[in-house]
């Protein structure tokens, strides 16, 4: 028994002590949890948890936006993380130790209870709470209505651990169309889960990236932006088919689902469906009834049409390389009207059908230009090809998509700003073919952006959301982000058009001898190396090489929507007028000035009052005229 401590059993028949001069308080270990409870309340321990928890939050929300805007790396985030982490427990283990008093902070068991302030420092702290709480939701209100609309969203890919990709089934039997049927199981059992609004599905461009290649799941779900890889394999022997299929978790290779089939051929739409169904249930993702009818519902049911779109979709890529083929595209619609034969309500085949009849509108590719006849003919299978597109669509994606691109490419162009602003709010996969033209150059480049990034989360390996982010970009004068998303995207694709997206932003900055050496080191052809030559000297103002380039390049140019941009950007205001009326002349020249308006970033590429068909249409769009020019052109003087 220690000196001067005088012990002796307390109401309960407990051994306690009393402290010299206080009165009589039973030890905290020695009570039962109902008096535990109490001594907690009364030393406010748990206000001093809440409060310590709500500074800890808003602190750390802070600390974050800083690291964020000076690129900080992620370890000292980590660390400020691991300091409050650490800091709570001490923190309540000195609100139950330590006590406020009027002389300062003494030891809880020094100080007599009679003389206890708890019941004030616990009425400040109460106050502090809820001081802290209303800064937390002003910075909640702050970072969602201000901070994040005010700042382009950074390209992210993928950032869910409910995303997958399908990456293209093994054909593990050598007939002639064996490939071509995996190829369509697999793009069959994407469609099924793209239908899922709770999934985010890797488009078929960006896994099919992967096709015949063994790279690691790890890298592959790395370059998609996806947790999850699914991969399998088809055996065909006659009739019979063999399909294994597996999802897997990229994070450590770990198998969450694996089954193989053995089914007659005919029976392929139930092992497709089943597939899908066991994939989303093993992502977590609740299947309603109206949803498996959704997944039931989507793509073909068709083995012969598997085989005859996935080599009409074959020759369609090849055909949209550095120079679309006319030859190729065609080729690819002969397939198309088989699948539209054997699967009349299969929306894909009609979208891939009508792209041959746009860019016959459009002049691109055909020698000597088309005939108004045949421009006409081409009309009228565009308006039938989107219009069944339109009808037989899946979802409200690729129905508004496809509605855009009719009303652009026939020049109904009323209400297509609003239409525009939906295909934005669905913040779907799929995209309009041409969203920019209308929109970039009269004041909705930020909206362009959205569906650019959305386009790159869902299709990372496409060049497409890359170059819609990379314009819009420059629409919106951020030239340096145009940049780095053009050497992004030329990394991720590969595609040309991102270097020429480089070039445009480099000289935009004033880097004109950057621009020129990327130019001269990637353009080898004349026709390409002159144009761009060409836009870098008008950028300088450098009237005399301007004028000897487009000497050099008038005679070899086959695009006249190309040469009146030269035109324009030359300041030779009155030939740019010149060809606009010619343009405007023709039944479908609308399409090369709006696309031509777009390409220039130069603002008024010619006077409107030159062409008066297409400013009936203008003004029909409710489009502001003159439209935006993001980029200084000395030479131009309008």
């Amino acid at each position: 028994m220690c000196a001067g401590r005088r012990q002796f059993p307390d109401s309960d028949g407990i051994i306690a002590q009393r402290p010299r001069g206080g009165t009589h308080r039973p030890l905290g270990g020695r009570l039962d949890m109902s008096k535990l409870f109490e001594e907690l309340k009364r030393r406010n321990v748990f206000r001093v948890s809440i409060a310590y928890l709500a500074v800890g939050w808003l602190i750390l929300q802070v600390v974050q936006l800083v690291l964020e805007s000076i690129s900080a790396p992620d370890w000292v985030m980590q660390i400020f993380l691991l300091a409050v982490a650490v800091g709570f427990p001490i923190a309540v283990l000195l609100a139950w130790a330590f006590e406020l008093t009027p002389e300062g902070i003494k030891l809880e068991r020094e100080v007599v209870r009679d003389e206890s302030i708890t019941r004030q420092t616990g009425q400040k702290l109460n106050r502090t709470i809820m001081v802290v709480l209303v800064a937390a939701v002003a910075f909640l209100l702050v970072d969602k209505f201000f901070i994040q609309e005010d700042t382009a969203p950074a390209i992210v890919v993928g950032d869910t651990d409910k995303s997958v990709a399908v990456l293209p089934f093994v054909a593990m039997s050598n007939g002639p169309d064996d490939e071509y049927f995996a190829d369509g199981l697999t793009e069959e059992i994407l469609n099924s889960l793209t239908s899922l609004p709770e999934l985010l599905v890797t488009a078929r461009t960006s896994a099919f990236h992967f096709k015949g290649k063994d790279d690691p799941i790890p890298e592959i779900a790395a370059a998609l932006g996806v947790a999850h890889i699914v991969e399998g394999s088809v055996r065909r022997s006659g009739e019979r088919l063999r399909v294994t299929a597996q999802l897997i978790r990229a994070e450590d290779g770990f198998h969450l689902w694996s089954e193989t089939y053995d089914h007659d051929t005919s029976d392929v739409f139930g092992v497709q469906t089943d597939i899908a169904e066991k994939i989303a249930t093993a992502l977590d993702v609740v299947l309603d009834d109206e949803q498996l009818e959704k997944m039931r519902s989507v793509g073909l049911q068709n083995p012969e049409a598997y085989v005859a779109f996935q080599k009409g979709v074959a020759l369609f890529l090849d055909a949209h390389g550095a120079d679309t083929s006319a030859e190729m595209m065609l080729a690819a619609n002969e397939w198309f009207e088989q699948v539209m034969k054997l699967a009349p309500e299969f929306s894909d085949s009609y979208h891939y059908h009508a792209d041959y009849f746009t860019h016959t509108l459009m002049a691109e590719f055909v020698a000597g230009g088309p005939s108004v006849s045949e421009q006409n003919a081409a009309l009228s299978s565009l308006e039938t090809d989107l219009t069944k597109a339109m009808r037989y669509a899946p979802d409200d994606g690729r129905r508004s998509a496809n509605a855009f691109d009719l009303d652009l490419v026939t020049g109904r162009w009323r209400g297509l700003g609003s239409r525009f602003d939906q295909i934005v709010e669905l913040n779907s996969c799929y995209q309009p073919s041409w969203p920019e033209m209308t929109t970039n150059a009269f004041g909705k480049a930020a909206d362009v952006l959205k569906l650019g990034q959305r386009q790159i989360e869902c299709d990372p390996l496409s060049f497409s959301g890359w170059m819609v982010s990379a314009s819009a970009s420059m629409w919106l004068g951020d030239f340096e982000s145009a940049l780095e998303t053009s050497r992004l995207g030329l990394e991720a694709t590969g595609h040309r058009i991102m270097t020429m997206e480089m070039v445009e932003a480099l000289f935009a900055t004033g880097r004109f001898e950057e621009a020129t050496t990327l130019i001269e080191r990637e353009f080898r052809d004349e026709k390409s190396r002159v144009f761009w030559l060409l836009r870098v000297a008008a950028a300088k103002g450098d009237e005399g090489s301007m004028q000897t380039l487009l000497d050099q390049y008038e005679p070899i140019v086959t695009t006249t929507s190309t040469l009146m941009g030269m035109f324009a950007v030359a300041g030779q205001r009155e030939r740019a007028n010149e060809l606009a009326a010619q343009i405007d002349s023709t039944p479908f020249g609308y399409l090369s000035l709006i696309r031509a308006t777009h390409t220039c970033l130069c603002g008024a590429i010619f006077d409107l009052e030159a062409t008066p068909n297409f400013a009936k249409l203008i003004e029909e769009a409710d489009l502001a005229w003159p439209p935006l020019s993001p980029i200084n052109w000395p030479l131009k003087s309008w």
